[in-house]
């Protein structure tokens, strides 16, 4: 078992269940945000081991987040992958571009989501 804790930044209450279920059994605490603005309110009293962040987010979207967490000097080496439906040509660059370290498309595969958790948490 892990203590490591992820942080879910997703505003769809099916996803971040899936998400934290499929987490929790894996033994990661969760850390729950419906919004970027909430994501940086959590973001100032703790410090996560990993970021699993939806793209498609009301106020601060996901882009926009990211740029800010890989900006503040603290919270940078935070590795973040995106969750989301953006599955166009070019959107995974453009994701990517943002300062995400990788991509996962919905629907989220239960069974790799955790191995991408561990591989980005071994680095």
């Amino acid at each position: 078992m892990t203590n490591k804790n992820v942080m879910v930044v997703e505003d769809n209450e099916k996803n971040r269940k899936l998400m934290r279920v499929v987490l929790k059994a894996k033994g990661y605490s969760v850390i729950e945000a419906t919004t970027g603005e909430e994501a940086l309110n959590l973001l100032k009293e703790q410090t996560p081991d990993i970021i699993l962040m939806d793209i498609q987010l009301p106020g601060i979207d996901g882009l926009t987040l990211i740029r800010q967490i890989k900006a503040d000097p603290g919270k940078k080496n935070i590795p973040i992958i995106a969750v989301t439906a953006h599955a166009m040509k070019g959107d995974e660059q453009k994701i990517l571009d943002s300062g995400c370290d990788a991509y996962v498309s919905k629907p989220v595969d239960t069974r790799e989501l955790p191995v991408m958790v561990e591989k980005y948490l071994k680095k």
